[in-house]
């Protein structure tokens, strides 16, 4: 490859950079990774209009979970900016009532000073049930939540619950695009990938054996071998 690429990447909600930290030695070696946890917004839209502020005009993007809202509001905006889409996962359609009825039994949480106990209910969904008493995994995530903080997942889960439908808007993604799905993910179901991948002219689905949601710190050697085959 004689171009060297820029690579945004959008983590997940409750995440910062120490999620993509055993990708991003891989991603160097194409191009300029940058890191946007998103901190400081409670829309989406305000979301992936910093990215898309803070990138050159041509980039690829790499969108884990919550991550993968941000990129469908950025592939909707300016969709020549962007030149391969990886999404990991993910999920395309807004909360449905059930699932909005849980992000405001979150706020509430918060808002009683118990925000420490999200991170603890949400592991199992999270991760492979095997590795849910992983010392290494769950510390990570725990740092994570810690350091993302109340206020920022407040943020996050108001952008996430206000979040648009992205179903009527796959046919209109163009760029190269790869779907990434952990078998046991305890937020997404194949079906998404299903509708996501009939949806995207072209796309791929790979799906990670033995594996949930939190697929770039518990398979990092797969994510890397795919993210490594698709921007080369």
């Amino acid at each position: 490859m004689t171009d060297r690429m820029n690579i945004a990447l959008v983590p997940s909600q409750l995440c910062t950079e120490l999620v993509w930290e055993k990708q991003l030695p891989i991603l160097s070696s194409f191009g300029t990774p940058r890191v946007f946890a998103q901190r400081d917004h409670d829309t989406i839209g305000a979301m992936a209009q910093s990215v898309l502020n803070a990138m050159p005009p041509h980039f690829a993007l790499v969108a884990h979970g919550m991550g993968a809202f941000v990129a469908f509001e950025m592939l909707r905006r300016a969709p020549e900016r962007i030149s391969r889409l990886v999404l990991m996962s993910a999920l395309a359609p807004a909360d449905t009532p059930k699932q909005t009825v849980r992000r405001e039994g979150y706020l509430r949480l918060v808002e009683q000073g118990k925000f420490d106990g999200i991170i603890e209910e949400r592991i199992p969904m999270l991760v492979h049930p095997a590795r849910t008493s992983d010392v290494g995994i769950t510390a990570t995530l725990r740092r994570m939540a810690k350091d993302t903080g109340p206020e920022i997942f407040q943020r996050q889960q108001r952008a996430i619950m206000s979040r648009a439908d992205s179903r009527p808007s796959l046919s209109a993604i163009s760029c190269p695009t790869l779907l990434v799905f952990g078998r046991e993910d305890g937020i997404t179901t194949i079906d998404h990938q299903h509708e996501m991948r009939d949806g995207i002219a072209g796309a791929r689905l790979e799906i990670l054996e033995n594996c949930g949601h939190m697929m770039p710190i518990e398979k990092p050697d797969e994510v890397n071998a795919l993210l490594s085959a698709f921007l080369a």
